[in-house]
Order: C-alpha cells, then structure tokens, then sequence
C-alpha cells in the first residue's frame, strides 16, 4: 500500500476542520492547527475524484503516493484554490477549467439569438482552448490514464451541456437548429460510473434528460418543472437510459430529492416515491429519499406545522407551535450569509408594513446562541419575532430546510397554508391576499 499525503493551508476558516469525501461517503475529517494548516496520510486513496468541503466544496484528482499541497482562501473559495507538490498541476488544470467553464456559462445566454452555427463555432473556440492547456499539461507532466478520462470528460461535458442549454433556449424554434446540431447525442457515456459525482458530467445528464422531456411537451402546454407530471416522466426516462446501475441511482435520488423538496401534494409525492422505489436499487440512497419523502409530506396543505423547539431572544426555550399567535410567515437564516439575511429581513419588513394581519417568525439555523442574539442586536431587528433553532439537526429533518430562502405561511393555528415556498416568488403576495380573503 502506498502512502498517500495531503497537506495545506486554509486561509480565513470558517471551521476548524476540512473534509475529504468520495462522493457521498466521507473518507475523513482533518482537523486544522493552530496557525489553520492541516495535515493528513492515508493508505485508503485509490485512484480518482475525491472531494474537500470547507463551508463550500470542490473536486480534486488523487492518485496513490501523491503528496498535494492546497491553499485556499474562503473569502473566494474557488478563485483562490491552488494546488502544489505531486499531483499539483492536473488539479490546477482541473480548477482552470472549472473558472472557465463558470465564467463563460455566465456569459453564454448573450449568444442564445445566434443560429446554431454560429453557436457552434463560438464553443467550438472555447473547447479548442481548453484541449491545447489539456495538451500541454499532459506533455509537461506525467499523468495517469484515469486523469485523462476526468479532464476530457470535464472539456467535452461542458461543451455537450452549452448546446443543451441552447437546445432549451431555442425549443420553440425547430428552425433554427442545423441538422447536424444534435449529433453529439451518439457520443454521450451513459454509464461512466466514476463520473457520476463530477459536476459537468453530471450536470449535463440533468439538463439531457430536461431537454427530453419538455421536448415530448411540444409546445402543447406551459412546463411545469416541479410539477408530477415532468419530474415522473424525468425518472422513467432516466431509468430506461442510463445503463449504469451506480449512475442511474445517483441521478434517480437527485431527481426524486429535488421533486420532493418542491412538491405541494401529498398523494402525487406519495405516487412519485412508489416509481422511485421501484427503479432504485440502493438501500442507502432509499432510506435517504424516505426520510425526505415523510417529512416533506409533514409539510403539505392543512398539516399542523411540525413542533420543533426555538430559543427566544431572552434565552428561553420555546415551542413553534406556541409562538404562533395570528396568520404567520415563517423563515430562516443565517449569520454566514450576510447579504442574504439583509435581504430577507429587508423583504419581511416590506411584506409586513403591507400585510400588517401577518406575523414574521425568522428562525436563526445557526449554533452560536450569543453571536446570533449580537446580530439581532446590532440589525436592530424585533427581539420579539426573533428566535434560534433549539436542535439544528432534529428540526432540519423535520422541517426539511433544504434552501436558506424557504418559507412556511400557516393560519393562527399553525395549520400549514403553503409548506414550499419563498418571500422572492414572484406570486408571493397573490399568496398572501388569498388566504387573507378565504
């Protein structure tokens, strides 16, 4: 067995830890020293796509006996990323592609109005470049086969994804597309197993199987994508496509997870998690996906919300239920984003000076209970509509708080009146009015 070291530095941590994954499995926890440096050998390394999570997450390429070196700055977690030592340069090129390939997905809608051949020729540029830093790195550097395999897949992908991204922009103009455009379709993998957590591979899975299921709607109708109809047709597509069982399971609990966080009727979800059932076949990713089916069920039209424990402002443990008083919308926050809990306090308070009938519950999901009640202080918000959760990971699972904008609007009862939404839709306030003029 070869020893594997990893090694670095993180500059600003926002924990005192850095964990390494494969997938979804963790392969540990690498606590940082006292000057925020981390040190780890391992004999468990094979070959592949590993993970660090710091807050946020990135991908990594490690092969046994590498010693990598990685510096990050969490005020610009992917920006800042750099790789040394044995096995540095792939993973730079690896990052490189990942900066590029966001910088230019940002920029790829201003190119939507352009015929499919002048779409062409303008990614087919983008993927010349990256294969020439591809080139020069594998003549500069002695690289394993199975890097090669990762930083094609990352180069063609992404390129693959772009054309389905204009493929969806232009799905009300058949015309538009040349007769060739979608004949990269014959070259796609459907059973890449050590690609199923790498993010242009998977990503361009997602967007495929989109793309084929607005394509059977033929304009006939409005697409709802939360809606049973789409996402059941999604599974099924994926389930007769992809060959891969490991692949075809992974993409099956994004799906089946993210339809479950968005849905609004119990019996659709229940109808949906019995085709999911039946097209899975891994314990661990099914037992996952039920945990999220039940309490996302909890949380539909005319449940009583779930009675999770809060911590007022004046340190004194409460239960939700107990706190609501009057027709109430209930949120959450966090004091890592600071922007986001300007925001969403901001929108509460405007919401509030028009719907005065509503109360505005904003549930803090962090654990430092002083630097929680010091922000609020310092905000200048209510004290009195304030509270922290009591049990971050009970009410998580109950309350399912998947997303930092979700919203919960319940009757004077807490009786759920709309379990899955939140304050920026643009049908918030039409919510709002309705129920006040039942």
């Amino acid at each position: 067995m070869r020893t594997t070291y990893i090694g670095g530095q993180i500059v600003n941590p926002t924990v005192n830890y850095i964990i390494f994954s494969k997938g979804n499995e963790i392969l540990d926890t690498v606590k940082l020293d006292g000057n925020n440096f981390f040190h780890y050998k391992t004999e468990k390394i094979k070959t592949g796509l590993y993970f660090l999570k710091h807050g946020e997450s990135q991908v990594f390429f490690i092969e046994p006996g590498d010693s990598l070196l990685i510096h990050l700055n969490t005020i610009d977690f992917d920006e800042s990323l750099a790789y040394s030592g044995r096995g540095g340069a792939q993973n730079n090129l690896l990052m490189e592609l990942y900066l590029m390939n966001e910088t230019e997905n940002q920029n790829l809608q201003k190119w939507y109005a352009l015929s499919s051949t002048d779409f062409d020729q303008k990614i087919d540029s983008l993927k010349a470049i990256k294969l020439n830093k591809y080139e020069e790195c594998i003549k500069e550097n002695e690289v394993d086969e199975g890097f090669k395999k990762v930083a094609l897949a990352n180069i063609n992908y992404d390129y693959y994804s772009k054309k389905e991204m204009y493929g969806a922009a232009n799905r009300k103009y058949p015309e538009k597309f040349s007769k060739d455009f979608f004949d990269y379709r014959k070259k796609i993998d459907f059973k890449q197993n050590e690609l199923k957590f790498y993010y242009p591979y998977y990503r361009f899975m997602n967007r495929y199987f989109e793309n084929m299921v607005c394509s059977e709607y033929a304009n006939k109708k409005p697409i709802d994508r939360n809606s049973f109809e789409y996402n059941h047709r999604k599974i099924e597509l994926i389930d007769s496509i992809v060959t891969s069982d490991s692949l075809k399971n992974s993409l099956l609990r994004y799906n089946a997870m993210w339809y479950l966080l968005n849905a609004k009727d119990a019996e659709e979800e229940a109808k949906f998690f019995e085709t999911y059932s039946k097209m899975n076949t891994d314990e661990k990713n099914l037992l996952e996906v039920r945990k999220v089916f039940d309490a996302s069920v909890k949380l539909t039209k005319g449940n009583t919300i779930p009675n999770v424990a809060v911590v007022s402002t004046d340190n004194v443990v409460k239960d939700l239920q107990s706190i609501i008083k009057a027709p109430s919308v209930v949120y959450f926050w966090t004091s890592q984003s600071a922007t986001l809990y300007k925001n969403i306090h901001n929108r509460a308070a405007e919401l509030k000076s028009k719907y005065p009938e509503y109360d505005f519950l904003a549930i803090n999901t962090d654990t430092h209970y002083k630097k929680w009640r010091e922000t609020v202080k310092k905000s200048n918000y209510n004290p009195v509509t304030e509270f922290q959760l009591e049990n971050l990971a009970d009410a998580e699972k109950k309350l399912v708080l998947n997303a930092m904008n979700k919203v919960l609007i319940v009757d004077k009862n807490g009786i759920i009146l709309e379990g899955k939404t939140n304050m920026f839709n643009t049908n918030f306030e039409e919510l709002l009015l309705g129920f006040l003029n039942r």
